[in-house]
């Protein structure tokens, strides 16, 4: 299978999977997805880094099985979605410590991260509060473009 034939694959799967999805601006969810994966073509990442971009949202929010997401992004793919997603009663710390010790897994947090400060101002001021604050605590070593994202987002609350 090319590169191109695995992203058009992963691509109808997390679309099939998020069909009917929104997100807080009300447009179908799966547009975050496609611009986590996109942030990383634009940072030169490859084909697993994207597919795990397309897939890092599945286990926590679709009926998507471990067994579908290793056949269509492989062994690598799989074990960074896993990490990516967050257990019930997760630890914080736990839970970024074990993304920061896997290279696709990082990436895409960084990504998903930075997409969502992006995406941010169409929240609640409580929400914006509440991720400005998560981001400070977790995010601010993932990407340097986190900074400048989390200043944006919070002179929307000023």
């Amino acid at each position: 299978m090319t590169e191109s034939s695995k992203y058009v694959a992963a691509l109808a799967f997390a679309t099939a999977k998020h069909k009917g999805q929104t997100r807080k601006e009300g447009i179908p969810y799966i547009t975050h997805p496609i611009a986590v994966a996109e942030i990383l073509k634009e940072k030169g990442y490859g084909i697993d880094y994207l597919v795990a971009g397309l897939f890092h949202d599945l286990l926590e929010d679709t009926d998507a099985t471990e067994e579908e997401i290793l056949e269509l992004g492989g062994e690598a793919v799989l074990t960074a979605v896993k990490l990516l997603t967050k257990q019930e009663g997760y630890n914080m710390r736990e839970y970024t410590e074990g993304i920061k010790r896997n290279p696709i897994a990082f990436a895409v947090k960084a990504a998903d991260r930075l997409h969502n400060l992006r995406c941010a101002p169409a929240a609640s001021v409580e929400f914006r509060k509440k991720y400005i604050a998560e981001t400070k605590a977790w995010y601010m070593d993932f990407c340097p473009e986190i900074e400048q994202a989390l200043a944006e987002l919070e002179a929307t609350i000023i």
